[in-house]
């Protein structure tokens, strides 16, 4: 698990091509108490079902998905997108997907990107 981070944007990157990411104050404490493998397990349940409403159109842009509520919110970025889902939502954990690329894909190109 690798910890990226942005002002106010703690990016929690998991396999399967998943982030798990949480906007606040309280970003530790937040994910200390998040139940991560059911938001993945959730997130990734709720994204299959509604993938067809963004894959291929909007391909390349982000989903932070609530698996509470079961609500998505589109970004050109994860933040863009993050920043949609924490009006709504303040204080949770959020499953977010790029769409349109899988894990082996995104993986490959963060790795040559990093070179």
């Amino acid at each position: 698990m690798v910890l990226y981070c942005f002002p106010v944007v703690v990016i929690v990157k998991l396999p399967l091509n998943l982030s798990i990411k949480t906007m606040s104050n309280n970003t530790e404490e937040l994910i200390k108490k998040a139940d991560i493998q059911k938001i993945a397990e959730e997130g990734a349940k709720i994204y299959e079902q509604i993938k067809v409403k963004y894959d291929p159109k909007e391909k390349g842009k982000f989903l932070a998905i609530d698996i509470d509520s079961k609500e998505a919110y589109l970004g050109d970025t994860s933040a863009e997108a993050l920043e949609l889902a924490k009006e709504h939502h303040p204080n949770k954990v959020f499953y977010v997907v790029k769409i349109g690329f899988d894990v082996a894909e995104t993986m490959a190109r963060s790795f040559y990107e990093n070179r």
